[in-house]
Order: C-alpha cells, then structure tokens, then sequence
C-alpha cells in the first residue's frame, strides 16, 4: 500500500525502512523452465493486469532463428541461433540484460542432415558459477566462460559417441549438478547419459543403454537425496548425480515415433510422478519408500491423436496443483485431469485455435498461471477445478515460424521470466518486457 507522505511522515519512513530490508524478489532464469526447473516463478511486485492489448518491449536485439528458449543470469541473456551466410553456423549470444546490447558471440560451422523443421537449436543454454553450458541441434556441446564467451572446452558428442540424431534434433537442456554436466546423448552401449567434468569436459561417468528422447533430465529431491530424473526413448529412470548409479527405472513403451517432449512431473506432496507425450497418452505412477521401482497407478491414451484420452502432449510441460493436472492436449485443447485416475475434468478451446501441435506454455506464480502461445499472446490466468479463468491478456510478440499444415506461423520457443521481466524470441528478434509492479 502506498502512503502520501502528508499522512504521516513517520509511517512512510518506515514503510521505506520496511522496503529497504525486505525487498521484492529478483530471481534469474538461469536454466531451462527456470531455476529449479519446474516452471516455477517466485518473484513478487508483478502487475496483475496488462495496461494495454499490445505489449511494447523495453528493448529489442536482432538475432537468427531457432526454438531455444532464453536463460537470464545476473546481467545478461542467453541464447543460441543458427545462420547461413557465409556458412552454416550455430552460434551462442550472450547480451546484455539491460538495455539489449550484444556482449559475445561464438559461432561454429554446424550443417544441419537428417533432421526435420532444420531451423536452429532447440536446447537453453544452462548458466551455472560464471559458465555457459550450450548443446546444438547436431550434438554439440561447449562450455563457454559466461563473462565473455571464452571457450573452456567443446566436443561433438554426436560424432565422438556415433549417435544418430533424432530426427527432430537434439532438443534436452544440459543440467548442472556439482562438479558435473549431464547430457542426454542417446548412445548405446550404455551412454544415454553422459556426466563430465565442468572445468575439463573429460567424461566423468555413462548410464543407460537407451537412445536419447527429447525431454531435460532433472534434478529433484527424493527421500531427502537429490536424484537426476531422465526420461529417455523408452524408460523413465532415476540416477545418482554423482556416480550415474541407477537408482530405479521403469521401462517406457510408446505406440510410435519418440515424441518425449515434456518434462517428467513430480508431486512430491503426493509422490507422484506424471508424465505425457503426443502419441503415447499420459501416465501416472506413485514412488515408493527406498527408491523402490514406481508402482503404475494409471495409463490412458486416446485410439489416435485427434481421438485422445486424459492427456497428450506435444512441446509443453504441464503441471500439477492441489491433485489435478492441467496441460495442452494434442490439437490445442487446454485440460484438467484428476490425478487419481486421469478422469477429465474440464477442458477449454478459447486459449487456442484447433490445430495439430497447437502449443502454450505455463509457469506458475503463486496462485497464478502465466501463459504464453504460439499465436504471441500472454495470459495471466487462474486455473482449478473449477475452469480457465482470463484475468489479462495481451499480445506479446510476432509469430515467424512457418509450419506445415498450418496456415499462420507460430511462436515455439519458452519463454524466461526473470528480473520483473519476460525474455521472448521469434525467429529475426530477442525482446525484453518489463511486467513490474509501478512503484509511485
């Protein structure tokens, strides 16, 4: 609450004195879906409405396409793009927080084979102690000093491990855990995992004979430990950081393609962990004491991807509140499922039109859902049992990318909330949008 200073001049000394020792969050965004990785943001002093119907940035920086979503440290904004002129390149950008400036780029001959939607990189960069951990659509991987860009060490993983690359690219953030960068390479014998050495690059341990999917491995606390959670091509596995000992893990069946996109979710009230994909439907298993393998509490798909059941995900994560599940089904249908059996509870087309992939993106503050599209709209929203509820809505950025079988581009890279403020891209622009509470 704000006090004219003709109130009382006492009490507004000490409402600043108040301010001053507890001061609203600022958090960075330093990884991918935030810094816990659970699409999770804990700032305050944000505005509740939007001012107008068309958000105008604070400043704009000119970059090349790509889905890779921005990561936000201290004072600067990571990203990686791809260009063609005068070479195929993927590049990593670094720029400042403040005002948009260019800080560093590093750019590398990248060709792009063999994939589809050969647009630019997908995975965020992941920002941990002054270094940048980046990995290309192809497979490669650097670490760059985050202060200028310096090159601590590099390594193609796809060639060094003779993968062969998804056919929608390599698309699963690196985690940082310690001493340790986890990759998901997808290497068989027993390297789906790969742990190395953040000063050096040198392998540290492998796990998993599985081939690679699309999804981050994450770390969560389980049994008063912190675990690594990874969901591969075909299993859902849980890992010790330090060591890559495999924990517990249960096997993955899909009805087609790999389509692992989401992240693995976890209720940890619940010890419940949930997981959705486009093809394959959702599932639903309880954890058990001792690291005990997970115990199949329920699985439901639809017979097709237009005729789905529960949940099927395509790019978005979705999230769990007080039991319920809410997400984007397969042709932009927004759902809330009870955790208990997967039973639909409600369902909501106006978020977004019916088409195949149709995609948005939730992270949560407080009580509040924060939405961003792929038609370039921002919705603060409450969602329960009871529905979708708009509170404010606003058009955010120019959707750039072209897809097949969709007569509009669209917007698929996630957004960072960090510093009071929205980092987007589209494919030619990096903008900042501030979302502070006015202070008067």
């Amino acid at each position: 609450m704000t006090l004219p200073a003709s109130v009382c001049p006492l009490v507004c000394l000490l409402c600043l004195v108040s301010h001053s020792e507890r001061p609203a969050r600022a958090d960075d965004w330093p990884q991918w879906r935030g810094p816990q990785r659970d699409g999770v943001w804990r700032e305050t002093g944000l505005i509740d409405t939007f001012a107008s119907a068309d958000l105008t940035p604070a400043w704009t920086a000119k970059i090349g396409p790509g889905y890779s979503g921005p990561t936000v440290t201290a004072d600067s904004v990571f990203l990686t793009d791809r260009v063609n002129a005068p070479e195929q390149q993927e590049r990593i950008l670094c720029f400042d927080r403040k005002d948009g400036r260019p800080r560093w780029a590093h750019a590398y001959p990248c060709v792009y084979r063999d994939i589809d939607y050969a647009l630019g990189p997908r995975a965020a960069v992941t920002v941990v102690d002054g270094r940048a951990f980046a990995y290309g659509a192809m497979g490669h991987a650097h670490a760059l000093n985050a202060a200028d860009g310096r090159v601590l060490w590099a390594r193609d993983l796809a060639a060094e491990y003779h993968v062969n690359i998804n056919v929608w690219a390599v698309s699963a953030a690196p985690l940082v855990v310690g001493d340790l960068v986890i990759y998901q390479v997808g290497a068989q014998p027993g390297a789906c995992l790969v742990a190395f050495d953040v000063a050096t690059g040198k392998e540290r341990w492998r796990a998993i004979d599985d081939k690679a999917s699309y999804s981050s491995p994450r770390l969560v606390r389980l049994e008063n430990r912190d675990v690594v959670l990874a969901w591969t091509a075909q299993r859902i596995a849980c890992l010790e950081p330090a060591t890559g000992n495999v924990l517990w893990q249960v096997p993955y069946q899909r009805a087609k393609m790999i389509l692992n996109v989401g992240d693995p979710i976890l209720d940890e009230t619940k010890r419940t962990l949930f997981l959705s994909a486009f093809y394959d439907g959702a599932v639903c298993y309880d954890l058990k004491p001792d690291f005990a393998p997970p115990e199949l509490r329920w699985k439901r798909a639809g017979v097709s991807e237009r005729k789905t059941d529960a949940l099927h995900s395509i790019i978005m994560t979705p999230f769990i509140r007080d039991g319920y599940v809410y997400g984007i089904d397969s042709y932009g249908e927004m759902r809330c499922l009870n955790l208990a059996n997967g039973d639909r509870v409600w369902e909501d087309t106006t978020l977004l039109a019916n088409g195949r992939w149709a995609t948005a993106y939730f992270v949560q503050n407080g009580d509040r859902t924060w939405i961003t599209t792929e038609k370039g709209e921002i919705v603060i929203a409450r969602l329960t049992p009871k529905g979708f509820e708009r509170i404010s809505s606003a058009k955010f950025i120019t959707p750039e990318t072209a897809l097949r079988g969709r007569n509009h581009p669209v917007a698929w890279s996630h957004p960072a909330y960090a510093h009071r403020s929205l980092f987007a891209r589209n494919d030619s622009q990096l903008i900042c949008i501030p979302l502070e509470t006015v202070r008067r």
